[in-house]
């Protein structure tokens, strides 16, 4: 054992529904558009004293060959709508939401996001994400699709610009005398002339409670990596091993320092799953349940149809992988970006391993899509999830349920207890921010050297 300090664990819920984690045609699923489905899963992380609720962005409904794809789930409501709604039912619990930096501009976010940070008591987080593709660009007049360096550098300039109008207002500008008649001290106008925007803009509100809205960020790759130590808060990150969660959280951490940060102002949390199970044996039969529902046979071929950008309806899914070779066909699948990588590559390298393994085309693509996933009893799951704090691997999780809205339930009610037990998870909320449950500090609190870091 060394004399390092003991990490308290972070804990998120993701609402899910974007992919194919949530198994939407399961008996036990609820609906994933009414307010009550919300409501249910907000509830119960506040109950099991977690950080924070998360809400991802669905811009444009995906197609599959030329077809909705409604093998996942199709549409969601407006982030910022269900956001405000679920501040009036929580009263501890950060609401953190992905709003698009591509399409979005930074007064528009500025007013949007500090007015959750009041309405809330200062529990709102921003997560910046930058657009995927060209597809759902044709639904906007302005910013259209942008090519992948760019996005970043218009992400850098949204933020910095929203920070600015956040940071507007002085600490005491709202007088309310009235007896003299005198709202608020004279509120200075913010100019930003840059590449993406040029605005001189008096902002709307004073400070919010948190000073701003906490930030996330959800990108690996490099220019991700820096923009997230630049400006962030927090990152959503898809790491899934021990070993590579550890290099992704020394490799960020390590960038902070030219920015005037230290390691404790960045959080990291990989998203993960989990199955409960009175014994390992029976948690493992859920989780490969589970996995078969997630991967049902059309989702199988839907996957392999992204890479070899063929029609290969005509082929078993319990059957080998095709032997013909991929298209150059990158619109099969729109709306969503899988694969980045040359497709041939990426065939030839499941082909090898599907043949080492003895795998069908389904079994392939359960074990290729596979995330973060804790399975085993309430005690080895805590035990896992601590294991992962202590280790540098992260400093806690965003737990991604595969049912809606009950799916979190059992994880409060038996391995929230766990952590508790383990001293790593706190008992009661000590603060009413969400700053103050992920031990960040107020922004107007910062050194000189780190207001005005930009991303490199």
């Amino acid at each position: 054992m060394t004399d390092k300090p003991h990490k308290p664990v972070h804990l998120a819920a993701h609402f899910p529904g974007v992919n194919n984690t949530t198994v939407w045609s399961d008996p036990a699923s609820g609906s994933q558009i009414d307010f009550a489905s919300f409501a249910h899963l907000a509830r119960t992380a506040e109950r099991g004293l977690f950080d924070f609720f998360f809400l991802a962005e669905g811009l444009r409904l995906r197609e599959h060959l030329g077809r909705i794809h409604d093998l996942d789930v199709v549409g969601r409501p407006d982030t910022f709508t269900v956001l405000n709604a679920l501040a009036g039912v929580t009263g501890k619990l950060g609401l953190a939401g992905t709003i698009n930096s591509t399409y979005n501009e930074p007064f528009e976010l500025a007013e949007q996001f500090a007015s959750l940070d009041h309405l809330s008591g200062g529990r709102a987080a921003w997560n910046v994400v930058t657009s995927s593709d060209a597809f759902t660009g044709e639904n906007f007049r302005r910013g259209g699709y942008l090519e992948h360096g760019q996005r970043y550098r218009r992400a850098a300039e949204t933020v910095e610009v929203t920070r600015a109008l956040w940071d507007s207002w002085a600490a005491d500008s709202l007088v309310v005398d009235r007896q003299a008649g005198i709202f608020a001290r004279e509120v200075p106008e913010t100019r930003h002339r840059g590449a993406q925007f040029d605005i001189a803009a008096r902002f709307v509100l004073p400070p919010s409670p948190q000073g701003h809205p906490v930030l996330l960020q959800a990108g690996d790759s490099d220019d991700g990596r820096e923009f997230g130590a630049a400006t962030a808060d927090a990152i959503f990150t898809g790491h899934g091993t021990l070993e590579d969660g550890q290099r992704f959280y020394t490799d960020v951490k390590g960038r902070l320092a030219k920015y005037g940060r230290s390691p404790d102002e960045l959080k990291i949390f990989p998203a993960a799953t989990f199955v409960l199970g009175e014994t390992e044996a029976e948690a493992q039969e859920r989780a490969r349940h589970i996995r078969l529902q997630q991967v049902g046979p059309q989702t199988a071929i839907a996957f392999l149809e992204q890479v070899w950008g063929r029609d290969l309806s005509g082929y078993d899914p319990d059957g080998p992988l095709p032997d013909v070779e991929p298209a150059d066909n990158p619109d099969i699948t729109r709306g969503r970006v899988r694969h980045a990588k040359d497709p041939r590559a990426v065939a030839e390298a499941w082909r090898a391993r599907a043949e080492a393994e003895r795998l069908s085309i389904r079994e392939l693509i359960i074990e290729v899509t596979a995330r973060q996933q804790f399975v085993g009893t309430p005690a080895l799951i805590a035990e896992q999830i601590d294991t992962y704090v202590q280790s540098d691997a992260a400093d806690g999780f965003i737990l991604v349920p595969h049912l809606t809205p009950h799916g979190l339930d059992e994880f409060v009610d038996r391995v929230v207890p766990e952590l508790q037990e383990r001293g790593s998870f706190r008992t009661e909320y000590t603060g009413t921010t969400l700053r103050d449950h992920l031990g960040l500090r107020h922004p107007h609190h910062r050194s000189t050297a780190r207001e005005g870091a930009k991303a490199s």
